[in-house]
């Protein structure tokens, strides 16, 4: 009996799954929305490997080859559900698409001077925001989605359970990520730390007035992940070791934490320099 499922079908489906299970749920949902925009809602049949293809030609005119990639890997987790639900009988049309090649030594972060340039254009609640993210290190949607529940002030920490790997990620909070927890706690209002000042709920997307903080700046280039890389740009520049910032950002493997290894070029000379330093003096010993 041939299956005439529809994208949106589909979708409603998989975004249900989505809430129960993966964290990062809501950055699913604006991704699913770039592709149907692309593809219309047709019935998934007429999803073809030659139109994911023009989809990921389309998408790299205007974001990074990850960020396509990730939207392409949600479209062929959605198939491969859909297989499992019965919704889909076919070949998954994302199987044979080859990813974009990424480069992930490359990477933008903040000095201080600009730093000090987007905070003194951020109204209050995005100060907060942009603060909290280059001394933690969380990407924007655990921002978010931050509740009073995963911190614990006394212990100075954050307790986190991460995304679709339901891996705990515990991150101490130094002085200033310290102090903004102990002002949003004299103040708290409902399950969220850092909710939508105008509606007193969470906040959805920081997009358009991050966009327009980066204008009133002066700055250009600049994304909420560029406050993550500047989080771990920091601390290798200030001698932590590669293994130590994995854990504090939370990659599942070493790999992804290497793009920070070049970072430290300061580190390694002073490492190198105590090495000499030592040679030199047991070559003066008698």
């Amino acid at each position: 009996k041939p299956v005439h499922t529809k994208l949106p079908e589909l979708w409603e489906r998989y975004i249900a799954f989505a809430k129960t299970h993966k964290r990062s749920w809501k950055r699913d949902v604006q991704m699913y929305g770039n592709f149907e925009s692309f593809v219309g809602s047709g019935p998934l049949t007429s999803i073809t490997h030659l139109r994911v293809q023009e989809f990921q030609q389309h998408r790299v005119q205007q974001v990074s080859p990850a960020t396509v990639n990730r939207e392409t890997a949600l479209l062929k987790h959605m198939f491969n559900m859909a297989e499992r639900w019965g919704l889909y009988r076919g070949t998954n049309p994302v199987r044979w698409v080859k990813f974009l090649p990424e480069n992930n030594l490359q990477f933008q972060t903040v000095s201080e001077d600009d730093e000090r340039k987007l905070l003194e254009a951020a109204p209050p609640y995005l100060r907060e925001l942009i603060l909290f993210a280059t001394n933690t290190g969380l990407r924007c949607g655990d921002l978010l989605d931050l509740t009073w529940e995963e911190t614990d002030i006394d212990e100075k920490r954050l307790s986190l359970i991460m995304g679709k790997t339901r891996r705990r990620l515990e991150v101490p909070l130094n002085e200033t990520a310290l102090a903004i927890l102990t002002r949003k706690q004299a103040v708290q209002h409902g399950p969220y730390v850092f909710y939508n000042p105008v509606t007193g709920d969470r906040f959805h997307d920081l997009k358009g007035g991050f966009n327009a903080v980066l204008k009133r700046a002066g700055l250009t280039g600049i994304t909420w992940h560029t406050l993550r890389h500047t989080f771990a740009s920091r601390l290798t520049r200030s001698g932590v070791d590669l293994v130590t910032v994995k854990e504090l950002l939370g990659h599942s493997t070493i790999n992804t934490t290497m793009r920070y290894a070049h970072s430290n070029h300061e580190t390694k000379e002073r490492a190198v320099g105590k090495l000499h330093m030592c040679v030199k003096a047991v070559s003066i010993v008698p």
